[in-house]
């Protein structure tokens, strides 16, 4: 798994919307990269609500939040569409960056990512690692949290 202090590594995958992200070029902002397990699940659903819901606290401190998981693109925005997101979600189809990041599941019939979250700062270089929290227990507010951090230096 990518470690506190390692730089972030790069990819570029397709959004939701139709666009696609590159990770460099968000540099000079920090980023939220969490991924997910499953668009349209349970646990999924109520962690994306609360980084919804926490949207313009990340943006007052420069913050960009970034979903990602193993589903196609169509999945991602129906999920986005059915819950009013204002952030992207990233479909990592063939677990490629889930795998360079660590946190590809072993051993699942198909693949997903393990719940986990990279808080970047701008200038690419992890400064948060959060696992082993369930989704809708502060998860937002942790990573809300470690993006203060950097934004107070």
């Amino acid at each position: 798994m990518v470690e506190v202090g390692s730089p972030a590594p790069d990819f570029e995958l397709p959004s939701h919307d139709g666009g696609s992200v590159k990770l460099s070029s968000l540099r000079g902002r920090p980023v939220v990269l969490y991924f997910y397990p499953r668009a349209m699940t349970s646990g999924c659903t109520r962690e994306a609500i609360r980084f919804n819901e926490l949207i313009e606290e990340f943006e007052r401190l420069g913050a960009i939040i970034l979903g990602v998981s193993t589903d196609p693109v169509e999945k991602n925005a129906r999920f986005a569409e059915k819950l009013g997101l204002k952030f992207k979600l990233l479909s990592d189809v063939d677990g490629s960056v889930a795998r360079e990041y660590g946190v590809l599941r072993r051993g699942s019939r198909s693949l997903s990512a393990e719940r986990v979250t990279f808080v970047i700062d701008g200038d690419g270089i992890v400064r948060e690692v959060i696992k082993g929290v369930r989704p809708a227990e502060k998860h937002a507010e942790l990573a809300l949290e470690a993006v203060r951090k950097i934004v107070r230096g």
